[in-house]
């Protein structure tokens, strides 16, 4: 199972909103075909690997990490399960069911009374990993939104100066472009397009480009910023922007959104139009006060912190996480499932934000919405 969740993980950035699928048709306790799900659209792991075992399939063994589909209203690709029907598969080895409700519980059905032997829950925590992105949006209609921060040992993502290049290294850096061409979306505020110009494109390696956005309520970013080039798609989520100013960046091919709320832009509805259109997941890279709308919210459900064996000190030097903070410690919000990883002269920090009853509580009471 360890080898299929490998080759799963080779199709990231390239099935959205589909999940990330491995597939290995066993025999005799050797590897006879393997394949994974390589982009949307396209024939889905199962199919690939039976094609490729032929009549070696009969009587063998077939391991993937998710329940294989059936057949279900507006499917682009044939179900699955008659597939390995037809193939003569014995044995079907199962990391997770499929959280889809038009599919969890009918392909293990299916298969069963076909005769097939079906074992469940081999690596299940690893293989839910895997596809926590598509896991939370098949079941909530809402992007996985997660924060990416470059910050230094004692808390900074730019000086008191407002300078923020580089804080990390390359090697760092190259790591946001690969997390860039995971997630579907990126999403910064404007006071950081306006201090650093960035294009948000993904460059130090291949993948799709995602979907640029800006937040941007009072429409203070200038037309010429890079983040408006031909690119990559961009779309700008504001509160109130002259009409003239609209009509340029839509004419510029820039899609705009109107979305007042009570403190600014309001991001629950953002996500649900962008959860509604397939966007599954958001990597926001913004700075302090929209790390702080999001997370005030509990909207965030993953970070990447990068820290820099740097400190840079200054009372005015722009913190990680701005807004209102929180007046307890108590209140704060804790992040579970740690992992540490070095990256060049960097350290990685990823972990889930916990968000407790007490904790939500005191959520977004002050300042909930981003001024960006």
């Amino acid at each position: 199972m360890r080898r299929v969740l490998a080759l799963a993980r080779r199709g990231e950035g390239q099935t959205r909103p589909n999940p990330l699928v491995g597939a290995l048709v066993v025999r005799e306790g050797g590897i006879v075909a393997e394949a994974y799900h390589e982009r949307f659209g396209g024939p889905h792991a199962e199919i690939l690997a039976l094609e490729r075992a032929g009549e070696r399939a009969r009587g063998a063994e077939l391991y993937v990490n998710l329940e294989p589909c059936v057949a279900f209203p507006g499917k682009k690709t044939p179900p699955c399960t008659e597939a390995i029907i037809r193939a003569g598969i014995q044995r079907v080895v199962i990391a997770t069911r499929d959280p889809n409700p038009q599919v969890s519980g009918r392909g293990v059905a299916q298969l069963r009374e076909a005769g097939i032997e079906v074992v469940e829950g081999v690596l299940a925590e690893e293989a839910r990993k895997l596809n926590e992105v598509f896991f939370h949006w098949i079941t909530t209609g809402t992007p996985f939104v997660a924060l990416k921060l470059a910050l230094t040992l004692d808390g900074k993502i730019a000086s008191v100066t407002g300078r923020s290049r580089w804080i990390t290294g390359p090697e760092a850096r190259r790591r946001v472009h690969e997390l860039r061409r995971r997630y579907a979306a990126v999403l910064v505020g404007a006071n950081t397009v306006l201090a650093d110009d960035p294009e948000l494109t993904v460059r130090e390696v291949e993948g799709p480009q995602p979907l640029r956005i800006v937040l941007d309520g009072e429409g203070r970013v200038p037309l010429t910023a890079r983040v408006f080039n031909a690119q990559a798609q961009t779309l700008v989520a504001t509160v109130r922007m002259p009409p003239e100013k609209e009509e340029a960046l839509r004419a510029q091919g820039v899609e705009v959104l109107r979305l007042p709320g009570e403190k600014g832009v309001d991001l629950p509805r953002l996500l649900a139009l962008l959860g509604a259109r397939g966007i599954d997941s958001v990597l926001v890279e913004g700075g302090g006060e929209v790390a702080w709308s999001f997370l005030s919210q509990g909207l965030v459900h993953k970070v990447y912190f990068f820290y820099a064996p740097l400190i840079l000190g200054g009372r005015k030097a722009v913190p990680a996480v701005g807004g209102e903070g929180f007046p307890e410690p108590a209140q704060g919000i804790r992040l579970r499932d740690l992992e540490f990883e070095r990256v060049g002269e960097d350290f990685l920090l990823t972990g889930y934000p916990e968000y407790t009853g007490a904790r939500l509580a005191t959520l977004g009471t002050k300042d909930s919405g981003t001024r960006s």
